[in-house]
């Protein structure tokens, strides 16, 4: 329910007896939920402009549309309410703010500890002895970077593991190649390996030239002393190491270490562009696109800058923006990022030559970002109103959900959950549920059971379950819809729910109700909208009951070898990170396991080695 004038006008009245003073201020909606939090150096003026009969861009009208109610924090200090507004973004999880990805959701590259180490990708930053490096923008990215590591160095990339594995089989193909330095073959001692393993650091900082120093002074040192094959692999490296940097796209010196953020936006998106610059080349880029639904603009540059480098371990000394910030609110975004990276931290928007130019590149590179996504909002859009218009809903349909039932037999029954938010799929939002209290394959129980789970969640105070769906689609028939619909009345929900009809190839044929079917096969788009969906929740239900069905194949593998129970598969498999591992454990390395005897290991490993 939209605010009213007598609303506005209390609220009005409240924020101007607000003092001039820094200072965060939470939005809240007519059920009292968080929907925006904000900050200000002068609580008054800020707050007070939401409420006046100003002219306002789309994404503010909507925001203060839904206001109902406000609360204030007082701070003695910008970078207090810098601070304080971040904290409480990650508490409640506003609908209106920027949501940037969970910070267990970034991948990393990590150099292992030991006397062999390795790269690897893993998501989490553990209190260890390993390197990590990163975040980076995606899995991709990671493994991308790790293959070319390890192929200019000549690192192993096989599953041996040293120095157990180190004269056991005969080298692998791609040591024979000279692709590999070949730890396996007990010839690279751990101190040469250690050389290699730091190059593989400094490369992953972006010092190219460093390593290329390094190893220019090792060709000449092996060039005097006539070992020429080792010479020969020196030249070799700086030539890949330049092959690489010609890849590249180069756009500063090699010693530039720099970000780079720029801004564009429009009525119905808004993009912030982030290029990381390393040895003067681009290394990785990210792009953060926000629809209608969030209040992205130039102001908030300085809270985006905050959250995001608040979750990355690598922040440079300098950060170019596109857009100019103003003196006071540069200086308390420095100040934070300093006391985060360890040194200090410039931010500054150049007004000619270079960086300039850099800048203006990113920002073009947001603004066809937002383009894209503006032509492709405004079709989805247009069929999300069509199907307003369709099923005759209360509300725009802005997030969707849809459900779908899988079963292998009886075995792993799982119901997956998809959500649809203005038009397009979020993934971040798909949750799957294992189903625990029906027996045998009946789909009506399991629907009502995964529904009744997730509907429970909607008192929580934050989190993507406590966001109520404009619309529930069941991949099922009326029978389907009843039971749903019955759920929701013993417990006082009122959510529109419709069933996805498919006809007798498998293919959506109706919407329906627990009465009636609404044909969509002459509405084109809608039509096209539907089986998106449908397909996209088989889809991803099915491949979460595939993985549970592996799992347990997996694990009942190990369970029918003699002496080999639920616990003793469960150890095998963690310590040898799955079924793969085990089969390469020697008996010595198995029985080294915990809770595993000789006779164990020996029975596992003839199980699993019989022709």
């Amino acid at each position: 329910m939209p605010i009213r004038e007598e609303e506005r006008a209390e609220l009005l009245s409240r924020a101007n007896d607000l003092p001039l003073t820094p200072g965060v201020y939470i939005m809240k909606d007519r059920t009292g939920q968080v929907i925006y939090v904000g900050k200000s150096r002068k609580l008054k003026n800020r707050v007070s402009q939401y409420f006046q009969n100003s002219e306002k861009n789309i994404k503010t009208a909507r925001m203060v549309a839904a206001v109902h109610d406000f609360a204030y924090f007082l701070c003695d200090t910008e970078i207090e309410a810098l601070t304080l507004e971040n904290t409480l973004i990650k508490q409640y999880h506003p609908k209106y703010n920027i949501r940037l990805k969970d910070a267990k959701s970034y991948p990393y590259i990590k150099i292992t500890e030991g006397a062999y180490p390795r790269l690897i990708m893993t998501r989490k930053r553990e209190a260890d002895k390993g390197k990590y490096f990163g975040p980076y923008s995606g899995t991709k990215t990671v493994y991308s970077i790790i293959d070319t590591v390890n192929r200019t160095l000549g690192l192993p990339s096989c599953n041996r593991r040293f120095p157990r594995d180190i004269g056991k089989e005969r080298p692998c193909l791609y040591a024979q190649m000279g692709r590999c330095c070949g730890p396996c073959t007990g010839k690279v001692s751990e101190e040469d390996y250690a050389v290699l393993i730091s190059m593989a650091a400094d490369l992953l900082r972006g010092h190219t030239a460093k390593v290329k120093a390094v190893l220019s002074e090792q060709m000449y040192a092996h060039a005097e002393a006539e070992r020429y094959e080792a010479a020969a692999k020196c030249r070799d490296t700086i030539m890949a190491l330049d092959r690489l940097h010609q890849k590249q796209t180069v756009v500063a010196a090699p010693d530039t270490e720099q970000d780079v953020v720029a801004f564009a936006a429009d009525d119905v998106a808004a993009c912030i562009s982030v290029f990381y610059i390393r040895g003067g080349a681009v290394i990785d880029k990210e792009d953060f696109l926000s629809g209608a639904e969030r209040i992205v603009d130039e102001e908030s540059l300085d809270t985006f800058l905050c959250e995001h480098y608040a979750q990355r371990a690598d922040i440079p000394k300098t950060i170019l923006l596109s857009v100019s910030m103003d003196d006071e609110t540069r200086v308390g975004v420095e100040s934070y990022l300093a006391e985060k990276a360890g040194h200090r931290v410039s931010i500054r928007t150049p007004e000619r030559g270079v960086n300039k130019t850099l800048c203006e590149l990113v920002a073009a590179n947001a603004a066809e970002r937002v383009r894209q996504y503006s032509i492709e909002a405004r079709k989805d859009e247009g069929v999300l109103v069509r199907l307003w218009e369709l099923l005759m809903l209360p509300d725009y349909p802005r997030r969707i959900e849809a459900y779908d039932i899988s079963n292998l037999g009886s075995e792993h029954l799982t119901a997956g959950m998809i959500v649809c938010e203005d038009g397009k799929f979020l993934k971040s939002d798909y949750r799957y549920f294992k189903i625990k209290t029906v027996d045998g394959t009946d789909d009506y129980a399991s629907m009502r059971e995964a529904l009744s789970r997730r509907l429970s969640h909607l008192t929580d105070e934050s989190g993507a379950f406590s966001q109520c769906p404009d619309l529930i689609l069941l991949d099922g028939g009326k029978g389907h819809v009843a039971v749903i619909r019955e759920l929701m009345a013993e417990q006082g929900l009122d959510i529109p729910v419709f069933g996805m009809v498919k006809d007798d190839f498998h293919k959506t044929r109706a919407l329906c109700t627990e009465e009636d079917e609404i044909s969509i096969a002459r509405e084109q788009s809608v039509f096209t909208f539907i089986y998106r969906i449908q397909e996209e929740v088989h889809r991803f239900t099915v491949s979460r009951m595939d993985a549970a069905k592996r799992k347990t194949m997996t694990h009942s593998s190990l369970t029918k070898i003699k002496g080999i129970g639920d616990s003793k598969a469960k150890a095998l498999l963690k310590a040898f990170g799955g079924l793969g591992g085990v089969k390469n454990a020697s008996v010595e390395d198995l029985a080294a396991v915990k809770g595993i005897t000789k006779t164990d290991a020996v029975n596992v490993f003839e199980a699993l080695h019989k022709k």
